[in-house]
């Protein structure tokens, strides 16, 4: 993955990945992308197989935003736990079922290690969820290969999350 940065007045670039695997997901998913700050683009939904966490899971809806942002990481953070908890997430169990999970992939070129925050997202380079709209949104971060490496599998599921809007997605690039 590249590093690259683009920073205008103070705002930089920021990826979040949203997915949904409980009630109505892709509700779920457009009203937190309707509620977020600063969007610049939105990747197609993508449906996709559980990564990790306990078994008999139902499939997820996944998609990565980009923002264009001046906010602090620790807003940031906090902006993500509003918009879980709006659509009723409950932290029964790691990685288990959820109504919504926003995790922040990047900002810009930062490098964050807290307790509560790491930044670039520790897994997302194992998980093809998060890469297949990553490369969407940003191809000169993801390439081909850490596609292909990745776990999961993801099928197309809306062309684009804001409403109305067409986006044309060519053939991905891993296949």
């Amino acid at each position: 993955m590249q590093a690259r940065e683009r920073q205008v007045g103070g705002r930089r670039d920021v990826f979040l990945s949203l997915g949904s695997n409980l009630g109505d997901r892709e509700c779920h998913l457009r009203s937190a992308v309707a509620a977020l700050p600063d969007v610049e683009a939105v990747s197609a939904i993508y449906e996709t197989s559980p990564v990790g966490g306990p078994g008999g899971q139902g499939p997820y809806l996944n998609m990565v935003v980009k923002l264009r942002t001046a906010l602090p990481p620790q807003r940031l953070l906090a902006l993500c736990r509003e918009l879980e908890e709006a659509a009723g997430r409950v932290r029964a169990e790691r990685n288990g079922p959820r109504t919504l999970d926003v995790d922040i992939l990047l900002i810009g070129s930062e490098a964050i290690d807290t307790a509560d925050l790491v930044v670039p997202h520790p897994r997302m380079l194992q998980r093809r969820f998060v890469l297949v709209p990553l490369q969407e949104l940003a191809p000169a971060l993801v390439s081909g290969e850490a596609v292909r490496q990745a776990a999961g599998q993801v099928w197309l599921w809306a062309r684009s999350a804001e409403a109305g809007a067409e986006v044309d997605v060519a053939k991905p690039s891993w296949e």
